[in-house]
């Protein structure tokens, strides 16, 4: 199978403030995850998963090794991944809709072409609203929405552009138990009917086991993976 995500040997180290140490926040890290697979990363607060998603988009650089998308030297931010987080963070003044437009007005070549076919864009944004169960919400603002409906939008906006990576960093968490399980299988079906590599963060072993193909343990702080595990449940699984 082709490998899309290669990290290889990887160390980042965060620089302190004046008078302080320095962090080692990953060493040691080798990652490699085939086209369309869902991966999970499980582990102790602070081990270094965030990094991990970090490096794997470009936000951050290795102090040493390599990470390589799609055969390519990751050297900046890469186009053809979308992210998701914790937290929504929806931008109040703008409608669901909107939000959910936000990565087209930065990336190419949708940037150069929202504005002459922002109808296009529009409709496009209200099929994958409607995809996630949110038919109809386009126009409502963030505040008008639940915790659930938000982080519904915020799947939307990390998939609008269509992308090859996504990343979700722990995206669940602060949902209720119910809800959280119908973005399980929100993602499972999304997973299942666009074929995407995905990389999920969780301190859920149930959520890693009922998304992930494999599941991958770090180590605490400096973190490495130390662990891996693939998932013998065949697909589609149910709840």
């Amino acid at each position: 199978m082709e490998t899309f995500v290669d990290i290889n040997d990887v160390a980042l180290r965060y620089s302190g403030r004046a008078g302080s140490q320095d962090t080692l926040a990953v060493e040691n890290l080798n990652l490699k995850v085939h086209r369309g697979d869902f991966v999970a990363v499980v582990g102790p607060s602070g081990c270094g998963k965030s990094t991990l998603m970090k490096l794997a988009t470009g936000l951050h650089f290795p102090s040493a090794g390599v990470v390589r998308l799609d055969g390519k030297v990751v050297n900046g931010p890469v186009s053809i991944a979308g992210m998701a987080f914790q937290n929504p963070v929806m931008l109040p003044w703008r409608s669901t809709r909107d939000n959910v437009l936000l990565p087209m007005e930065v990336v190419d070549p949708h940037r150069r072409q929202i504005r002459t076919n922002r109808t296009k864009y529009k409709q496009q944004a209200d099929e994958i609203l409607a995809s996630v169960g949110l038919e109809g919400a386009g126009d409502q603002y963030p505040w008008q929405l639940s915790g659930g409906m938000q982080q519904r939008a915020s799947l939307c906006r990390a998939l609008i552009h269509d992308p090859e990576l996504l990343l979700l960093d722990e995206p669940f968490a602060a949902l209720d138990a119910f809800t959280r399980e119908e973005l399980w299988c929100v993602i499972r079906d999304l997973h299942q009917e666009k074929q995407f590599t995905c990389i999920l963060v969780t301190h859920d072993l149930r959520e890693a086991v009922f998304l992930a193909d494999t599941v991958h343990v770090m180590s605490a702080r400096p973190g490495q993976i130390i662990v891996s595990r693939t998932i013998p449940i065949p697909r589609p699984r149910p709840i």
